[in-house]
């Protein structure tokens, strides 16, 4: 959810980071932009993220309440199908933040269905929750408290939820506290209290204490109800009209007694949340000491000792049920013995097991990156980036940029069997390799992921160009694309071209010959550069002037994006030439061309959207509007 419902928001800070810093007109209307756009991309952000916040808290609440209730959870399988199919509905709620906008009543009323509908499989977790406690034997320790808040407050939350689904009642109550309170109820009671439960539950891990039991309590009790009693009455200020985002208003108006009283219990709150602080503060000095296994727990991380070592596991065993300490209560020793895979690591290396996605049958050994000052490098200059684009000193963001890129692919260039990788293959247990000298890996999932977020963000940018040529009121495109679409479909097959090669070559690798590796990859990176050689000339002589119009300014983004994917790919195919030559890659250890396969695909997939999005809008929307 996060790789799909961030990259909406990332456009479209990057879009009016570009408008504010360079002019570039994508949402002022009299350049042919259209302000809705930045509600829609920001929405397309906004509500998939309550879910992305309270999907990992309701983890949290199904993995705590069946070792509270001392049984396993009712209906897992429910569990597990009601939490994919919140996170796909929830992509298809953004527009119920825009009910009061002006869109057309059509797509008011699918968003509206669709607000509700999300409340059902959210209603499964809390009846398999409800069902697990009601049928087990509950203990009432610090985390179940925090439970039982989350159940009663996220519940509340639920239902002003449904409320504001339905577009006359949203219509009344938008922009008022009813809205504030029904947020906080949401987020507060749905992530807040399930996390407190969490940290409670796994305080011990950390350090090897357990929390005050009186101050935990006090803390928590002062906390829900101060909480209830500082938001429960702003729904009825909201239903009285009174506006969120003010500071000051006029007596008389029925508001006084209600906020008096939310101010009140607003200090009640604030001492609850003080008292947990101070307990989390001192219970490392004052706390009992847990033992292992305090809250004689189910899942694998409690076989570690109190707390845990450096190496967390001496040994992997192998788990083939959900509730592995209840089902093998003397798993703890035989783990700490090394009785397990992985015992030994006279080799330096850290690894683990990469297991099937299905079956979870052991596939090869993962070796895990070890100690570096590259990604400390890297994100130090990003944050250079970052303020240098906050501070408007943008030499300081152009030159910070180059140095992340050039620390990234230092990184990138310690992999593999590289020296400082350990590279040999001992203590390997029988019948699997280290991922690197294979053709699967983490990297294949990790590539695949980011290129996952990639599609989202370049989806939302050509949402944006649609959208653009459809509603914006302004939006004057010239009589005939100022782009070469022959240019463009030239590019998109060079990028193709240069997939093909890659794709060839790997497949003489699998065979285990290395004699078409140099020239394929040498082959590729020449395909590459031309490929961005002519994107780069389309840029230079087409007249477009991005401070102008919408139009141009969407459309030369849309070409310099595709640029910066096929030079990423060029740039990392040409240091797979120096890896070879390093003796880093091979058929003896093939890995690496195949993940940077992916990224040739992707990138020749983005030409060719490209070439056909650009000159053939005018034709198909030209008609529309």
């Amino acid at each position: 959810m996060i790789l799909v419902g961030f990259p909406p928001l990332i456009l479209g800070s990057v879009l009016l980071e570009l408008e504010r810093a360079a002019g570039w007109a994508f949402f002022d209307v009299n350049r042919g932009g259209d302000p809705l756009l930045w509600q829609h991309l920001f929405w397309l952000f906004g509500h998939p993220e309550v879910y992305i916040i309270f999907l990992p808290a309701a983890g949290v609440v199904s993995t705590l309440v069946p070792v509270f209730a001392r049984r396993s959870l009712v209906s897992y399988r429910w569990t597990v199908v009601a939490v994919i199919t919140t996170g796909f509905i929830s992509f298809g709620l953004w527009v119920h933040h825009m009910f009061a906008v002006g869109i057309p009543l059509l797509p008011m009323a699918f968003f509206s269905a669709a607000s509700m509908l999300v409340a059902v499989p959210t209603g499964i977790q809390i009846f398999v929750w409800l069902a697990t406690l009601w049928t087990g034997r509950p203990e009432m320790r610090i985390p179940m408290l925090w439970l039982v808040g989350f159940l009663v407050v996220f519940v509340a939350g639920g239902l002003t939820g449904v409320m504001l689904a339905l577009v006359p009642f949203d219509w009344q109550v938008h922009d008022t506290h009813f809205v504030v309170a029904h947020m906080h109820y949401v987020l507060v009671g749905g992530v807040l209290f399930p996390l407190l439960a969490g940290l409670y539950y796994w305080l011990p891990l950390a350090t090897g204490r357990l929390p005050t039991e009186w101050l935990a309590r006090w803390g928590f009790w002062l906390t829900f109800i101060g909480f209830n009693g500082t938001f429960l009455v702003m729904h009825w200020t909201g239903l009285l009209g009174m506006p969120r985002r003010i500071y000051t208003y006029q007596p008389g108006l029925g508001w006084e007694l209600p906020n008096l009283v939310s101010s009140i219990f607003g200090f009640v709150m604030a001492a609850g949340i003080a008292m947990v602080v101070v307990d989390l503060a001192t219970h490392a000095r004052v706390g009992r000491r847990a033992p292992r296994n305090p809250w004689g727990a189910d899942t694998l991380e409690w076989a570690c000792a109190m707390p845990p070592a450096p190496y967390n596991f001496a040994s992997q065993p192998r788990i083939e049920a959900r509730h592995p300490l209840w089902e093998q209560p003397r798993l703890p020793e035989s783990i700490e013995r090394g009785m397990h895979p992985l015992a030994h690591a006279r080799h330096g290396r850290r690894e683990t097991f990469g297991t099937d996605p299905i079956t979870g049958e052991p596939r090869e050994v993962i070796h895990l990156p070890g100690n570096s000052w590259w990604p400390l490098t890297a994100a130090a200059t990003i944050a250079l980036v970052c303020i240098g684009l906050l501070a408007k000193v943008y030499a300081l963001a152009i030159v910070a940029a180059i140095a992340a890129f050039a620390a990234l692919l230092r990184w990138s260039w310690e992999n593999g069997l590289h020296p400082s990788c350990a590279p040999q293959d001992d203590d390997v247990p029988p019948g699997l390799r280290l991922h690197s000298r294979t053709f699967d890996g983490p990297g294949l999932w990790g590539m695949g992921s980011t290129l996952l977020a990639d599609t989202a963000l370049y989806g939302s940018l050509v949402f944006g160009w649609l959208y653009l040529w459809v509603v914006a009121p302004e939006f004057e495109p010239p009589a005939q694309s100022p782009v070469s679409a022959a240019a463009l479909a030239a590019t998109a097959a060079l990028a193709t071209a240069a997939a093909g090669s890659m794709r060839h070559m790997q497949a003489h690798l699998r065979r285990g010959h290395d004699g078409r590796l140099v020239p394929g990859l040498v082959l590729a990176t020449l395909l590459g550069a031309v490929h961005c050689a002519v994107l780069g000339w389309q840029i230079a002589q087409a007249p477009l002037v991005p401070q102008r119009s919408a139009h141009d300014a969407v459309m030369i983004f849309m070409l310099i994006y595709a640029v910066v994917h096929g030079t990423l790919a060029t740039v990392t195919t040409a240091l797979q030439v120096l890896r070879v030559r390093h003796r880093y890659v091979g058929s003896f250890a093939p890995y690496e061309p195949a993940v940077l396969l992916q990224l040739w695909w992707f990138s020749a997939g983005i030409a060719w959207a490209t070439a056909l999005v650009l000159p053939g809008a005018p034709l198909v929307l030209g008609v529309l509007r």
